[in-house]
């Protein structure tokens, strides 16, 4: 299994920065990787993901863990389990006044 991860410090509360990352149509103002969302953020949903390397075709993933301010994992794959992909986003306050730490992580598996 690959695995990906990524951290920033954000000069903005964790309930600030969550507001960005439950904002499915604002998702392609700050990640590169995303044409678009579909859909609405929230626990148990499933929403539509179009990525900038297949703009044209829609991943669906659900919102499999939801603690606002704090977690978020959206999961999904293809049928068969040929492919699994888990994506979560943790906010924790950074020390600083307002400040936060987000990080992203997401584990991918894939059979042959």
């Amino acid at each position: 299994m690959k695995s990906y991860e990524a951290s920033a410090d954000i000069k903005a509360s964790p309930e600030r920065v969550w507001a960005v990352l439950t904002d499915a149509a604002g998702y392609s103002r700050w990640d590169s990787g995303v044409v678009r969302v579909e859909g609405t953020i929230a626990p148990g949903n499933t929403i539509k993901v179009f990525a900038s390397v297949s703009p044209n075709r829609a991943f669906p993933v659900k919102v499999s863990e939801f603690r606002p301010a704090q977690v978020m994992q959206w999961s999904g794959g293809m049928p068969l389990g040929l492919f699994k992909g888990v994506r979560t986003f943790r906010l924790t306050p950074d020390g600083a006044p307002r400040g936060s730490r987000c990080a992203r992580s997401s584990p991918v598996r894939c059979f042959r």
